[in-house]
């Protein structure tokens, strides 16, 4: 039997042996870095402290599962039904389907529904539809252009161009959840699976620029729910954009109450993720019994990858919201109200270029470009490169806080500058580059 095969199950050890370990490897400098600012900066309590190593423990433990259930299941998924799709050579067939996974998958994503919770004056799930439709849309896009073979450069220049031009109707307060909008459809379900969808597609063209077309997919992508929330905000007119309040940190005096504090989280994440899932599952489904008709040791090594997914998502998940999101809160409040709170710049920069490590959806781009190039773009010299623009960028994010400078004064130049250098590289350094960016 496939469960009684030792070799399987060694298999699959070892492979979360590895995953952990190159968690581990993300996670232990921001926790470092936590330690190093709780110590020397900012006094933290013990009892928030030891919520911090729980978290940090499970983060670690969630990625490592995550990353095991992506390269087995999610990843083949979105392969399986791009391959599909172009088999059927009818293009209107397969900008429907691709419309209709862009918007389901995007409903899925548990990034979103925390954005929505965050918008003034609009009701959540009008929201998150019009996100999800605006996902959709744009990979409607993708698709045609990879048929079409139109250059995506040419795509990047005009949708950025029309989105700085709805921006100067959009209330300045509400930029920012625009721009966010843009990032959040991109989390760890969202991108293995339109990443493989876009790999699916291009191999099926199999001419030279196939493997530049691979990529982009989630570049485009991003645009649309930017779009779609500027359109929002002139609809229903919102006064702010508020940001969410900060988290209080429960004081714990033992080890039970700790153990509770955890065990609390799991039933609600435990519902959230099934049900971001869901859908994926359901389409994949019907893929299965009247397209891809899998066999029975493919479908079982693709359930037990949804299961890895699952779980460690949810593991993931109880990490973050119970232990790094309340200490990151407390220690950027507390930061921010030191007289000499410049310093949250430098130590925004060494956070930010650690913590791009720390993210699942990072690991997924790495591999998928190292594979797809065949090494000569490294898993390393992309993450370093991510490391250092997310550093920057978060450093500048500080400063644009302290200092009160309008946040289209910094969008506007980085954006022209990124516009302008897709003429001077190669094309699938455009695509990589703009699917670094989601």
């Amino acid at each position: 039997m496939f469960f009684k095969n030792t070799s399987f199950i060694k298999s699959n050890y070892l492979n979360l042996k590895e995953k952990i370990i190159e968690s581990l490897t993300s996670i232990i400098p921001v926790s470092i870095i936590v330690f190093l600012l709780s110590f020397l900066l900012v006094p933290i309590r013990i009892d928030m402290l030891m919520v911090f190593i729980v978290g940090s423990l499970l983060l670690i433990l969630g990625m490592g599962m995550f990353m095991i259930g992506a390269d087995m299941a999610m990843m083949p998924i979105g392969e399986f039904i791009g391959a599909a799709l172009t088999k059927s050579r009818k293009l209107w067939s397969i900008l429907f389907i691709s419309f209709l996974i862009g918007t389901v998958v995007t409903i899925s994503e548990p990034d979103l529904h925390v954005l929505a919770e965050q918008v003034p004056n609009v009701p959540n799930m009008i929201i998150i539809l019009s996100v999800a439709l605006g996902v959709g849309l744009f990979l409607l896009l993708s698709v045609l252009r990879i048929f079409l073979k139109i250059r995506l450069s040419i795509l990047l220049a005009i949708l950025y161009g029309l989105t700085f031009i709805f921006a100067l109707f959009v209330p300045d307060n509400f930029l920012s959840v625009a721009f966010d909008a843009g990032g959040v459809t991109t989390g760890p379900i969202t991108v293995p699976f339109i990443m493989a969808l876009g790999i699916g597609f291009a191999n099926m063209r199999n001419d030279k620029d196939a493997s530049n077309d691979s990529f982009g997919l989630v570049a485009l992508c991003s645009v649309g729910p930017i779009l779609a929330v500027m359109i929002l905000s002139m609809v229903y007119k919102p006064s702010g954009a508020d940001t969410e309040e900060l988290m209080a940190m429960p004081v714990i005096d033992n080890s039970m109450e700790l153990f509770l504090l955890f065990k609390n989280s799991f039933p609600h994440l435990l519902k959230e993720v099934s049900l971001a899932l869901f859908p994926i599952i359901v389409v994949f489904l019907l893929f299965q019994a009247f397209i891809l008709k899998l066999g029975i040791r493919r479908l079982l090594k693709i359930s037990i990858g949804i299961l890895y997914t699952y779980l460690g998502l949810v593991v993931f998940f109880v990490g973050v919201n119970v232990g790094f999101i309340p200490v990151g809160n407390y220690l950027g409040k507390a930061i921010g109200s030191l007289d000499y709170n410049w310093i949250i710049v430098p130590i925004g920069m060494v956070i930010g270029y650690f913590a791009v490590e720390a993210e699942p959806a990072v690991h997924i781009l790495t591999k998928q470009v190292s594979e797809i190039t065949m090494g000569v773009i490294s898993r390393k010299a992309l993450t370093l490169a991510l490391c250092i623009g997310v550093s920057i960028s978060i450093g500048l994010a500080m400063f644009r806080i302290i200092a009160g400078i309008p946040l289209m004064y910094l969008l506007v130049p980085g954006y022209l500058i990124a516009v302008s250098l897709i003429y001077f590289v190669p094309p699938i350094f455009t695509a990589i580059a703009f699917d670094s960016g989601g």
